[in-house]
């Protein structure tokens, strides 16, 4: 390897070039292959702590020379002399982007990259390479390269490319998580609210937990607020800059959960037209949050303890196992040891989930949190809604204290949001309407009739949007889904009837 000094900035302005000592003479001459003068460099703009590169090249010298100056400015910087070892590497360890040289002993660079591909490798790559012509370069961006450097280059193009890489990677996270943001965009209050005896005990531990880089269980009814609490141990952990990645397991179908969580490669099934990147891949160095747990199929519960114990993964359909860095955040409204018991979840997988597992309480449990959320609430919506707050009088909250609230956190917050549109307090905080006195005898059915009229209600006024519907309702999609088929059963069995009648 030799650098030609091209000004008094240290390695930041030098030229790195291969081995050959014809090219340096011919560059410090001015001759054909100069490069352009090297524009000041300023160190605070090629900082990357918390990224990881890997150098491929067969020349020693290149390697050292990126090495050196990565990794005053990269968390983790690795080398490899060829594929073989680069793949080595990359099974072991986890890399934001690889600086490969194409060509390399046995398996050139650019075939590599194709195999990379094909087997679902997310991550940016840059080629460089001192032999190539047009052709070459077209191939290597159409394999998925980034971009396509030729040496002899300045040490500022390098570290111009990688963080351009870096900053593409680092907003495509952020859109990710930004559009699942805002699809469930109001859908939990976005803090820790109320100081009762209960919810100081668990802002308490919260605060001690989510320090710990340990996977969590969160354990409560429906409503009172899980993902809020997951949240918060997002944010008082060391991965609070991270993404934090929300899932509901019950809202995804069984056969697509796999894919949604590992990611796929192009022709892994029918429909995979390309390779896609699952939901670990946008948490990583942050946290995936997992509600309702006990929804997950038994052979994903396999899959899922798995990566939790081998910290790998292999997107699907793909050869190559993946390292990842995530830390897991499971909930479920479920007994889950009554799950193991009865067999629907796995032993060893809930042992793993409950390191440390947390119970939220009710709010029938913490009533006196009900007016401080009453008014967060009624703040929120009245900006949402572009309506005046409505006046909270003594006798309209101690008439909510008194309440069950059997849909918790939720069911307050619809309440609000629905007080708001109406312009006043409904005497009954419950949206389902109340049935006429009926006989014992027909009692069963009559309930099941309201709650077919009320679930119908509340989905058309969601647009017929079930993941909607089931938020407001308190209950998953899956469950949802579950009650609509049974009453398309029942139709086909009732017309069935009248016809023979």
């Amino acid at each position: 390897m030799v650098a030609k000094r091209i000004g008094g900035g240290g390695d930041d302005v030098q030229m790195a070039r291969g081995v050959r000592g014809d090219e340096a003479k011919a560059l410090a001459q001015g001759g054909v292959g100069r490069a352009e003068p090297a524009r000041p460099v300023e160190l605070a703009d090629y900082q990357w702590p918390a990224h990881s590169v890997l150098v491929v090249d067969d020349e020693e010298g290149m390697r050292n020379f990126l090495e050196r100056t990565l990794a005053r400015r990269c968390g983790m910087v690795q080398s490899a002399a060829d594929a073989e070892h680069a793949a080595v590497l990359m099974a072991r360890l986890h890399f934001d982007l690889l600086v490969l040289d194409i060509a390399l002993p046995g398996k050139s660079g650019i075939e590599w990259l194709h195999e990379l591909r094909e087997n679902g490798y997310a991550g940016d790559v840059i080629l460089i390479t001192a032999f190539a012509d047009m052709e070459t370069a077209i191939d290597a961006l159409r394999g998925g390269a980034s971009d396509f450097i030729l040496k002899p280059f300045r040490v500022d193009q390098i570290l111009n490319s990688i963080k351009r890489c870096f900053e593409r990677a680092g907003l495509a996270r952020e859109n990710f998580v930004l559009r699942r943001e805002l699809a469930g965009l109001g859908a939990e209050p976005t803090g820790l609210i109320g100081h009762s005896p209960a919810m100081e005990q668990l802002r308490a531990l919260v605060r001690r937990v989510g320090q710990m880089p340990s996977t969590v269980l969160l354990l409560g009814e429906s409503g009172t607020g899980k993902e809020v609490v997951a949240r918060a141990l997002h944010q008082t952990s060391p991965r609070a800059q991270r993404p934090f990645v929300p899932l509901n397991c019950a809202a995804i179908a069984s056969e697509l959960i796999e894919s949604e969580l590992f990611g796929h490669v192009k022709g892994a099934f029918t429909g995979a037209t390309e390779n896609r990147n699952g939901l670990f891949y946008y948490a990583h160095g942050g946290t995936l949050f997992l509600d309702e747990i006990s929804e997950l199929p038994l052979a994903m519960q396999t899959r899922l303890l798995r990566v939790l114990e081998e910290r790998k993964l292999r997107p699907v359909g793909s050869e190559r196992e993946l390292p990842v860095d995530v830390r897991i955040i499971a909930a479920s409204n479920r007994d889950l040891a009554a799950e193991v018991r009865a067999g629907r979840f796995r032993e060893d997988l809930y042992y793993r989930l409950a390191v440390v597992d947390i119970g939220l309480p009710p709010l029938r449990d913490r009533t006196e949190d009900i007016p401080e959320l009453m008014r967060h609430f009624m703040q929120q919506f009245s900006v949402q809604l572009g309506v005046p707050p409505l006046p909270l009088s003594h006798e309209v909250v101690n008439r909510l204290a008194g309440y069950t609230w059997p849909g918790n956190v939720r069911e307050l917050r619809n309440y609000i949001e629905r007080s708001l549109i109406l312009g006043h307090f409904p005497a009954q905080p419950s949206a389902a309407p109340t049935a006429a006195p009926t006989p014992a005898g027909e009692l069963e059915s009559s309930l099941a009739e309201v709650e077919r009229r009320h679930i119908e209600r509340v989905t058309a006024a969601c647009e017929g949007n079930k993941t909607e519907a089931a938020r407001r309702l308190g209950v998953s999609r899956k469950t949802l889904e579950r009650k609509f088929a049974e009453w398309a059963l029942e139709d086909a069995a009732a017309a069935r009837a009248e016809r023979r009648a």
